[in-house]
């Protein structure tokens, strides 16, 4: 197996074992990361958000489709409770990374906003977050924020 799938198989294995700790060492420390919501810079944006979401019931099943010295493509599914509504959400995302000196250096998740809007905040806001992508923006801002003011080891 290729050292960048076996570095994927830990990101996503240690996300179920909710090891924010394993996932981080996956990342470079000038990584970036983006998804619908987040849109992050460094290491330590990145090592709080993994923390946060393993504080979470989210469970994940994934698949690493192709990978290289450079790159890769993953499929992942999550399955969690959406924290702020208590909605179920099965989020079904296409992974992108960009790899360099055995570290990630890029990961970009895709997936449908309104989709993932419908089932995590009901039918009205749920077209308002995929019709207007700055209020998803705004309220990841401000939860990783605060969770790192609380967490004085990202800061």
């Amino acid at each position: 197996m290729h050292s960048h799938a076996l570095l994927l198989d830990k990101l996503y294995t240690s996300l179920n074992k909710k090891d924010h700790l394993a996932m981080a060492e996956c990342y470079d420390k000038d990584a970036e990361f983006t998804d619908i919501a987040f849109n992050l810079r460094g290491e330590n944006k990145i090592r709080a958000m993994w923390h946060m979401i393993c504080l979470t019931d989210l469970k994940a099943t994934f698949e690493i489709l192709v990978v290289d010295d450079q790159t890769g493509t993953g499929d992942l599914v999550d399955e969690y409770t959406f924290g702020d509504t208590g909605r179920r959400v099965h989020n079904v995302i296409r992974s992108n990374f960009r790899f360099q000196n055995g570290l990630l250096v890029q990961h970009h998740d895709k997936c449908s906003a309104l989709k993932w809007g419908l089932q995590a905040l009901g039918p009205v806001k749920g077209v308002t977050a995929w019709l207007i992508p700055s209020i998803r923006r705004a309220s990841a801002d401000r939860k990783i924020n605060a969770f790192i003011e609380e967490h004085p080891e990202y800061r």
